[in-house]
């Protein structure tokens, strides 16, 4: 965990990024704690880019570093997300260690490129009409209801058929991939992932203390 002053001076930083990128320009700090999988924000400058304030729940990135508890993530720089009103975000996280190596804090900076990409676009259409498709920015959640639906369609996508289709292998995995995006760590999750999946509470952790110890 963070010190009071370290705190503060990765709050200073934060101020002074989004200064000198402007009001497009978001800088979130994200705490890693045991109440980030309700509320992760301790610090957020042009928080109207995403329309998240201090106390708001984690983002994708933040709930999956609790799942996995892994201190050796990699920083992620200059991937696409979408806020819930639909503007496209150039974003980038920037994963923030203690003295001992542990993840404490995430700093995230979030730039709104949505005129840039208007122009892009028509730019595009005119001097090469054939786009290549391009894979679909991660949706910007206000609340872990939300997030927890996002999760649960990314692990439909993985598997790439609807539930009725999927036979026990292909529910297992795509609860294992829940659970190693710590979905499973919000509240009552456990209960909207069985219904989503027509399987009992006592079948979804089997089939995680299965992938525990090597099984199915």
């Amino acid at each position: 965990m963070l010190s009071q002053k370290e705190m503060d001076n990765l709050k200073q930083i934060a101020k002074a990024i989004a200064g000198q990128f402007g009001k497009n320009c978001e800088v979130v700090i994200h705490e890693i704690s045991d109440k980030s999988a309700y509320s992760s924000i301790v610090a957020i400058e042009n928080g109207h880019v995403s329309g998240r304030k201090v106390g708001d729940g984690p983002s994708h990135v933040v709930l999956e570093q609790l799942g996995s508890g892994h201190d050796d993530a990699a920083d992620e720089i200059g991937y696409l997300t979408r806020t819930p009103d639909g503007k496209i975000l150039k974003s980038t996280s920037v994963y923030i260690r203690d003295d001992a190596g542990k993840i404490c804090a995430i700093l995230g900076i979030n730039f709104d490129i949505s005129l840039m990409q208007l122009v892009q676009s028509s730019l595009g259409e005119f001097i090469c009409p054939q786009q290549d498709q391009r894979r679909e920015p991660e949706r910007i959640t206000l609340n872990v209801a939300d997030l927890l639906e996002d999760l649960i369609r990314q692990a439909d996508e993985l598997i790439g058929k609807p539930v009725a289709l999927m036979n026990k292998d292909d529910k297992a995995r795509a609860i294992r991939y829940l659970s190693n995006s710590g979905a499973l760590m919000i509240t009552k999750s456990g209960d909207k992932i069985a219904k989503h999946f027509g399987i009992s509470k006592y079948t979804l952790y089997s089939y995680l203390d299965s992938s525990k110890t090597g099984g199915d």
